[in-house]
């Protein structure tokens, strides 16, 4: 009997089937019941009928972007790294760690197989024989179900030496992270593999020329490999889901002021405006105020017609979406989100460092009440400076809130100046 603690019921729901085929119900999907369900045939197809080569360029033409938030092209990340001579390793990156993103822990928990044929594939078109599962430290069941999950793999001879009778062998081990959302970042990742702090490194190089041990690697997030499979098994049709260019499934984590909060699958045309309906729309018939897109920044009402796809016009990113409704203060939710990013930076760049300190500081003024009009330019001056001296996508995300709301929720600033909270949130006696 396998027993895993704190597994809470997060909805997930879909508009198409799959990614979230198997992972609708708040259960494990494990081997047994993934093969009689199409599981591992797309890894047989891969290694008795096509080609490493074959499968890049599968890979390539689906479009397939990482669903990690900076969405590279997948397949332009493995052309880099195939141009460099093994050994190569394959990474997947479990480290999911951005305010309200919970995508991932769905498949992790809910349907592991899906994962881990993915990152078979991935390994047999990049010449990897190792590959490695970095998972956040505050996932202690999901890594408890990986382990499993590997295990039974193992034992049906899908890891390992010669896998299903071939040449190809690969195996995956699970490395639990200590809950730093820095090693989110691929480099950072790498450094803590190694056993080191987990600071980033400058670049370049970049992984796919020098990665984890000095050696080309490619890092994916898990909702980029869990595409793989679904890749292979319907080649041409997937291009056939979604806009042009933005091909395939994509995952939706969507909290807050909705009926339904969970997970949801859809095409990348759904709009913002759709995404809110598919999660039963705004709870107790609350006003739409905003939604704090992780680490993008915040969408206001006149965003929300915006596609959810990496375009310039684009909401992009992992898709998180956290709602808020007209009861909710902008200052006190940029103050949250300010704080997580002042406690999750690494400290290796004076900018964010010290500048996502400011930052919370000033916002915690005109939570109080002792802010003036020059603190407003201050935060502007921060919002403008602290990305240019950081080498890391943390140093680049912190001011992404406060930047976007200076601009659409000005006149929150002026009356919290003023001691006037239109959410009533702040200034209670």
């Amino acid at each position: 009997m396998r027993y895993y603690p704190n597994i809470p019921d997060l909805n997930a729901n879909s508009s198409i089937n799959l990614l979230l085929k198997r992972a609708k119900e708040n259960r494990t999907v494990w081997i047994e019941e993934y093969e009689t369900t199409g599981g591992y045939s797309a890894l047989k197809k891969a290694l008795t009928k096509l080609t490493p080569e074959d499968i890049v360029i599968m890979v390539e033409e689906s479009t397939l972007r990482g669903r990690g938030g900076a969405g590279f092209p997948t397949g332009r990340k493995w052309r880099f790294a195939l141009a460099n001579p093994k050994p190569r390793y394959l990474i997947c990156n479990a480290d999911e760690s951005e305010p309200g993103t919970f995508k991932d822990r769905i498949i992790i928990e809910r349907d592991p197989h899906l994962l881990i044929e993915g990152m078979i594939i991935s390994a047999y078109a990049l010449g990897a024989e190792l590959g490695f599962i970095y998972i956040r430290g505050e996932y202690p069941a999901g890594y408890m179900i990986l382990e499993d999950a590997i295990e039974e793999a193992r034992k049906k001879g899908y890891l390992g030496k010669n896998i299903l009778g071939t040449d190809f062998s690969f195996d995956i081990l699970v490395y639990r992270g200590a809950g730093a959302y820095i090693c989110g970042e691929e480099t950072a990742l790498i450094e803590s593999l190694e056993g080191k702090r987990g600071h980033p490194r400058l670049r370049p190089p970049y992984p796919a020329n020098e990665g984890l041990f000095g050696r080309p690697t490619v890092v994916n997030n898990v909702e980029t490999l869990s595409n793989i499979p679904i890749i292979v098994t319907y080649e041409s049709y997937y291009m056939s889901i979604g806009p042009a260019g933005y091909y395939g499934p994509k995952l939706f984590p969507v909290s807050g002021k909705v009926k339904n909060p969970g997970v949801y699958e859809s095409t990348m045309d759904i709009t913002l405006r759709e995404l809110i309906d598919m999660a039963g729309g705004m709870k107790d018939g609350k006003k739409f105020k905003a939604v704090f897109a992780g680490a993008l920044g915040v969408y206001s009402e006149r965003d929300l017609d915006t596609p959810m796809d990496y375009s310039p016009k684009g909401f992009g990113g992992t898709g998180t979406t956290i709602v808020l409704a007209e009861d909710d203060c902008i200052i006190d939710a940029l103050i949250v989100i300010g704080e997580f990013f002042h406690h999750e930076s690494c400290g290796k760049c004076t900018p964010c460092r010290v500048g996502t300190y400011e930052l919370l500081n000033i916002l915690k003024k005109f939570q109080e009440g002792t802010a003036t009009e020059k603190d407003i330019k201050y935060l502007e001056h921060l919002c403008e400076n602290i990305p240019v001296g950081s080498i890391c996508g943390l140093g680049y995300s912190a001011p992404n809130a406060v930047r976007d709301a200076l601009k659409k929720f000005r006149d929150e600033f002026y009356l919290h100046i003023e001691k006037k909270c239109p959410a009533g949130v702040c200034f209670k006696e």
